[in-house]
């Protein structure tokens, strides 16, 4: 990755003047000062990082977009932790950590297996491919000798009916 070395100036003079207002912008939408922090620093970091074209008249937007970006994502995370959180605890909600009331993981492997049958063949192979064994789109695109973009519509279908299934039967 290619950094911006000829923008560190550029972009040291904006961190010192308009840090806090990044930081009350994601202050005010967080509601957590630590993490507003952390995600204003992870700012600076990737524009130091970035391999864009950064100009004194786009940086203001271009950071501005990236922490808007970067709350997204962290209430996206949020979500998906407190989802997981839910399910975890569904059947007591005053004994979370009681091991009666937590789905083990052989009883959401049964789960997923379940969900597959409504899959296609070929879009349960690439689910399976890329849950179980990890792989990418593209590792998985090599080796079944398939289009990238197949893998990866092929993919994003699965997981949708997944997630569907996933929620039906955990609801």
């Amino acid at each position: 990755m290619r950094s911006n070395v000829d923008n560190y100036p550029l972009i040291a003079d904006y961190y010192q003047v308009h840090r806090g207002e990044l930081l009350n912008y994601a202050t005010k939408r967080l509601g957590l000062y630590h993490e507003a922090e952390d995600l204003v620093q992870n700012v600076f970091l990737h524009l130091l990082t970035s391999d864009k074209l950064i100009s004194a008249i786009s940086l203001p937007n271009l950071a501005f977009t990236m922490t808007r970006n970067m709350i997204c994502d962290f209430w996206r995370h949020r979500h998906a932790v407190e989802e997981y959180e839910h399910i975890m605890s569904r059947n007591n909600p005053y004994a979370p950590n009681d091991t009666a009331s937590v789905y083990s993981a052989t009883e959401m492997v049964t789960l997923l297996e379940r969900g597959m049958t409504y899959l296609s063949e070929q879009h349960r192979v690439i689910y399976r491919m890329n849950v179980y064994g990890g792989l990418k789109v593209a590792e998985i695109s090599d080796t079944l000798q398939l289009n990238y973009k197949s893998v990866e519509h092929g993919l994003g279908v699965a997981r949708k009916k997944m997630r569907t299934y996933m929620r039906r039967m955990l609801a």
